[in-house]
């Protein structure tokens, strides 16, 4: 009798994840919403799942002889917290994560008070006007200190935005505006990283139809935009890990939105070789035209699990994300190439 062939990527179960997770606000820190949305996935395909002290969630799917493979990503974003109230009643912010101030001038807001409220805003600069501020508004540095929340609320005072339940130390999301074109290109922020993420599950999905050869873990991450998501709870019995994360595409980079990528060296420097080459080995098998890269201005999970003292190769591969750290866009191409590369590597005997 021939054997049924593996079962395939659900890729519209996957987008649909997608797109509730990107809705889902999940700055470093404040990842509460993400992770219990991908607790509800979990359970309804009956998969056992724990969260680590730290916060992340670990799954994993047995395989049907030895070794095991973890794939790590992160569903904690970039955002801000709330620096200060100043004297007009708008909010100074400060960055969570590495992004720079001119990509989120005119993003919008949500303000998550302690009390359970959200009080949507804009980010603007103090010299937004271009009627009132002429040149000055050109010449503008982006940088903290010009720019503000202006709250969806009538208030010109300190006290009266603490009237709405606003203080100090309050964390601020922003507004992915995440959609799906006709073309098969999802724009987002924040698809770094719960593209990959979103895949993570849509990869459970295939490996409990067609068990692995190898046990395979997932463990999704709570602080990495902050540099420190995978330093802990990587599972110990850990062969190897291969780090999922978005692919930066730009001038004198060969990621494409339409490709996954395999990155061999970033700032952290260059990634484990054989590895690389076993994942090479699984692209070429499974028909896949896979990019190499390097980034300069990047580190990841693997990089952050590395310098904890992880004693196991790592690699790292994603999908091209073009305008990394501001409203990115990718392809559905990409993201169905990365699970398909995910799947290949673990399915090998």
């Amino acid at each position: 009798m021939t054997a049924a062939p593996p079962a395939a990527f659900d890729l519209p179960a996957t987008l649909d994840l997608l797109l509730r997770l990107l809705n889902t606000p999940s700055p470093t820190g404040f990842t509460e919403g993400a992770v219990r949305l991908l607790e509800g996935e979990l359970g309804a395909l009956g998969v056992p799942h724990a969260r680590t002290k730290k916060g992340a969630l670990t799954w994993e799917v047995a395989g049907r002889g030895v070794g095991h493979t973890t794939f790590s990503g992160h569903v904690d974003t970039l955002g801000a917290m709330v620096k200060e109230i100043k004297e007009g009643g708008r909010l100074r912010l400060a960055m969570l994560g590495g992004y720079d101030w001119a990509t989120v001038e005119g993003a919008y807001v949500q303000v998550h008070t302690q009390g359970g409220a959200v009080v949507t805003g804009t980010v603007v600069n103090t010299f937004q006007s271009t009627h009132v501020h002429g040149p000055a508004l050109r010449e503008l540095r982006r940088e903290q200190s010009v720019m503000e929340v202006r709250l969806d609320a009538r208030t010109a005072s300190p006290k009266e935005t603490r009237a709405l339940g606003i203080e100090v130390g309050d964390f601020v999301s922003f507004d992915p505006r995440a959609v799906l074109t006709g073309a098969g290109y999802l724009k987002s922020r924040h698809l770094d990283n719960k593209a990959a993420v979103a895949v993570f599950v849509g990869v459970t999905r295939a490996l409990l139809e067609t068990p692995p050869s190898r046990t395979v873990a997932f463990h999704v991450t709570t602080y990495e935009e902050v540099g420190h998501g995978a330093a802990t709870g990587i599972p110990p019995h850990t062969d190897e890990l291969i780090a999922v994360d978005m692919a930066a595409v730009g001038e004198g980079q060969t990621s494409s939105e339409h490709h996954v990528t395999l990155c061999v060296a970033d700032s952290g420097g260059p990634y484990d070789h054989a590895l690389g080459n076993r994942l090479r080995e699984s692209a070429r098998r499974a028909g896949l035209e896979l990019r190499v890269d390097l980034y300069p201005y990047y580190a990841s999970d693997g990089t952050a699990a590395w310098r904890a003292g992880g004693d196991y190769p790592v690699a790292l591969i994603g999908p091209g994300v073009d305008a990394s750290h501001a409203y990115e866009r990718t392809h559905v191409g990409a993201l169905e190439a990365t699970a398909r590369l995910m799947l290949a590597h673990v399915r090998e005997e």
